[in-house]
């Protein structure tokens, strides 16, 4: 089976045209009760997942957060990313002119190729890049086996 790059902007183009202005005016979001619906986003990290000949190798963008707000979690064959984004100032919701930073609590779970160690796995998270080395469990790693032929 063949692993194809998920690629999340083709998703928002699609609803960007099924949403424009010929079907949905703007002007329904200058109405007070709509206007909040404007700027939720769900915030889900995105992700390179790749093979390391030993290992599998996860790096995921989470600018903006601390290292302590991030938890990572696997299985033998799934890894997940959970977290928090906090807003540090208090404002009043009335008192913004735009609001389209994320906040809030995010989880995504990434099911692996093949099976891991999960007691190997080692992690490490800089500058906004979470980057994740999974190792394979023996019975994933390819066998090379000398044919001889007759």
């Amino acid at each position: 089976m063949a692993l194809k790059r998920w690629k999340p902007k083709n998703m928002e183009k699609w609803f960007d045209e099924l949403f424009e202005e010929t079907h949905f005016p703007a002007s329904w979001m200058s109405m007070p009760a709509l206007r909040r619906f404007k700027t939720i986003e769900e915030f889900s990290p995105v992700v390179d997942m790749y093979d390391n000949k030993d290992e599998i190798v996860v790096k995921a963008e989470i600018p903006g957060m601390k290292k302590e707000d991030v938890h990572v979690t696997t299985t033998e064959d799934s890894v997940t990313i959970k977290g928090e984004m906090k807003k540090e100032e208090e404002v009043k919701e009335d008192d913004y002119y735009y609001s389209e930073r994320s906040s809030g609590s995010f989880s995504r779970t990434l099911h692996l190729p093949s099976k891991i160690k999960t007691n190997k796995v080692d992690a490490k998270f800089d500058n906004g890049l979470l980057e994740v080395h999974l190792p394979k469990a023996d019975e994933s790693k390819p066998k090379e086996v000398k044919i001889n032929l007759k």
